[in-house]
């Protein structure tokens, strides 16, 4: 049975704005786990508290600012600034993973001289982290719905730059809703990421609703994950078309057999 993680952004909003209260309403849903995106309009203590109290965990957390290092003039301060902020949180909430995206690449370079980049740039990262115990994550993202152009909107090129960080901390996030979204075929991406994937994140499309909204077979999906060797959390990225305790039942019901 694969651990599954809300995302608290998007689920559990019925319990109001405070990150805090999203989890405790998580926890009584009987959840013991969460994920979420960036901290800096989060009350870290009060999270820390809540993720405390309730003895919820939380998969995965994003370095901000969201483009990072990619905007015109490709000044690399604010993405080290926002990587220093969100491994410091991860410490403090117990979090294992800061997700890491590629941006919209590098003004006036093709794309084997942006991942070039991007390798050096991580590599750097893998370095400014060490010793913090958490493990970054880079995830390559669709740019047919979601993130027009964005630089990795390919799994197999997400893969090359990790391979080519080539540490036990910088792994790739596998999200099965930008995978698909995308045109790829998972058994593949996942067989060419071998001993990379260190989480995975789901939503069904064509949408992004809850899974069973859309047109994915779950069953099968997560024994094609299963096959892969993976048996991480699952973080559940999604945009909910029902009230989030309801929106949450076929996933849950499809992930106790898979």
């Amino acid at each position: 049975m694969y651990q599954l993680a809300p995302n608290i952004e998007l689920l559990f909003t019925e319990a109001g704005p405070d990150a805090a209260d999203r989890v405790r309403a998580a926890a009584a849903a009987g959840f013991d786990a969460v994920e979420m995106w960036g901290t800096s309009d989060k009350d870290v203590a009060s999270l820390a508290g809540a993720l405390q109290e309730t003895g919820v965990s939380l998969t995965s957390l994003l370095a901000e600012p969201r483009t990072n290092f990619t905007l015109p003039g490709t000044d690399l301060g604010p993405f080290f600034t926002g990587l220093d902020r969100a491994v410091e949180n991860a410490g403090l909430l117990g979090c294992p993973r800061v997700v890491l995206g590629s941006g919209i690449g590098f003004p006036g370079a093709k794309r084997p001289q942006n991942l070039a980049r991007l390798v050096e740039v991580f590599t750097e990262a893998v370095e400014r982290t060490r010793g913090s115990g958490v493990r970054l994550v880079l995830e390559p993202v669709n740019t047919r719905v979601d993130h027009p152009g964005a630089l990795l909107d390919r799994t197999a090129d997400a893969v090359l730059v990790a391979r080519e960080v080539g540490s036990d901390s910088f792994g790739l996030l596998y999200d099965l809703y930008h995978s698909i979204t995308e045109g790829e075929d998972p058994a593949a991406e996942l067989a060419n990421a071998a001993g990379l994937v260190d989480y995975v994140q789901i939503a069904d499309a064509p949408g992004r609703g809850e899974p069973g909204s859309g047109a994915i077979d779950w069953a099968e999906r997560l024994s094609v994950l299963r096959a892969s060797g993976y048996d991480g959390p699952i973080g559940l990225e999604y945009f909910p078309t029902t009230p989030s305790v309801e929106s949450l039942a076929h996933i849950k019901a499809v992930a106790r057999d898979a």
